[in-house]
């Protein structure tokens, strides 16, 4: 039996299966839908024509089970709170500190610079910043950690001298 015949034959019977077993009638038509497009993507899927219907029979049931966890989770998942935007004043205080932070960085030595930046913006691994660099692992270990040192101890007489100025 063609798939057309087959379609045309016994969709109605598959719709009325599927809408029993997802409870509405526009997914039961999805669920028939698909479980024809998996027979026509895979004609070689049943052998015997005769089987034909107890092949689109077991897909129809396995695809409403799929249909009924993807409702199950959709409803189950609530999102996450509305966080208000940033104001004009979030801004412009993340913006300042950007601006520190870029700051202090100009304030070390080329390599802890560079380190920083590859391990941090970059996300690189230490052996790929080890590679990237040309230096060895444990060299890049030291130097982050001496340039994190740098950079707080630059961070922290930034934002001294700036309460001073006030």
């Amino acid at each position: 039996m063609d798939i057309t015949e087959l379609y045309a034959a016994h969709r109605l019977q598959l719709v009325r299966l599927a809408v029993l077993l997802v409870d509405d009638f526009a997914s039961a038509e999805d669920v028939v839908q698909d479980a024809f497009a998996a027979l026509a993507r895979r004609p070689d899927a049943v052998q015997d024509p005769s089987k034909a219907l107890a092949y689109l029979r077991v897909s129809v049931v396995n695809t409403a089970r799929s249909a009924l966890r993807r409702r199950r989770t959709a409803r189950a998942y609530s999102p996450p709170d509305d966080v208000a935007p940033p104001g004009p004043e979030d801004t412009a205080v993340l913006a300042e500190e950007h601006r520190e932070v870029i700051a202090a960085l100009h304030t070390l030595a080329p390599r802890q610079r560079e380190v920083l930046v590859l391990r941090y913006w970059s996300h690189l691994t230490e052996a790929e910043i080890a590679r990237t660099l040309g230096i060895s692992q444990g060299t890049v270990k030291s130097t982050a950690s001496r340039a994190l040192v740098a950079l707080e101890k630059s961070m922290a007489k930034a934002a001294t001298s700036g309460k001073e100025e006030r």
